[in-house]
């Protein structure tokens, strides 16, 4: 990995957010990239749980102050950091009052989901692709963790295909078992659409469930990791047909050697 530039963009990560199989993840794997001489950075969102005060984050003004159009609507992107300490680690987190000041992440306090969980994906996606525009930063690899990132691979491909600093990136998604239940926004496609990306490309969103947005993120990543011992059938049938270099699911105590091999001989080859 040495010298390897890789993006890590996850929808939750510890020490800022609860254990679980994706925050764990979405920490390990740029801690070993970092420790194995790569360069890295890492982007979540910065949902209104997390403790500012407790993490040091401060806003970065010279980042901040884009607006990003989501589904026709102007919304202003700030962009916050803090740092890891014992890692040495840095981490970028984009918010906006309107999607992320509320103090939860996914779901209300009743277990619902939030109505505007699909603007807030687009926004996240967006929102990390302009800032990694705007610190003028080439990914040699974008490694996508947890649903809430999942439309980057698609924005990437779709939306800024034309955008020169990411042409010869490749993208990896990390596939896990758990999402969330139910449906996100019936209109989300339509949302999207919004972008100009095609309804075909996007045609499983009509049920804009977890399984299907994962489908979605695979069609437009390089290849794909199974970070979950169990994935859904009907998931896990979609990847098998994509033909697309697939890691199999490998445990905590093996993963840094499996991830690094692959990068180096799958997804870098």
């Amino acid at each position: 990995m040495n010298g390897k530039k890789i993006l890590f963009v996850s929808s939750e990560l510890v020490p800022y957010l609860p254990q679980n199989e994706v925050s764990l993840m979405s920490y390990e794997t740029p801690r070993m990239v970092n420790s194995n001489g790569g360069q890295i950075r890492i982007f979540m969102p910065r949902y209104g749980n997390i403790n500012e005060r407790r993490h040091q984050l401060h806003e970065v003004i010279r980042l901040s102050g884009m607006n990003l159009v989501i589904n026709d609507m102007d919304m202003p992107l700030i962009i916050k950091v803090a740092s890891i300490p014992r890692e040495r680690i840095q981490v970028y987190f984009i918010d906006n009052d309107e999607y992320f000041k509320r103090k939860a992440t996914f779901s209300d306090a009743d277990g619902n989901l939030f109505k505007d969980n699909d603007q807030r994906a687009i926004f996240f996606a967006k929102g990390v692709v302009e800032t990694v525009k705007k610190l003028n930063w080439t990914p040699d690899i974008i490694h996508v963790h947890g649903w809430m990132a999942s439309l980057l691979p698609l924005y990437l491909r779709k939306f800024y295909a034309d955008e020169p600093l990411f042409a010869d990136s490749k993208i990896v998604t990390s596939v896990y078992g758990k999402g969330f239940e139910g449906e996100l926004d019936a209109d989300m496609i339509k949302k999207i659409s919004f972008d100009g990306i095609s309804e075909d490309d996007i045609s499983a969103l009509v049920k804009p469930d977890y399984n299907n947005l994962l489908k979605v993120a695979a069609d437009f990543s390089d290849a794909i990791i199974l970070a979950s011992e169990e994935i859904p059938e009907d998931l896990q049938n979609h990847i098998s047909n994509l033909q697309k270099p697939v890691l199999p699911y490998v445990t905590l105590q093996e993963f840094e050697e499996a991830y690094a091999n692959f990068y180096d001989t799958e997804v870098l080859k």
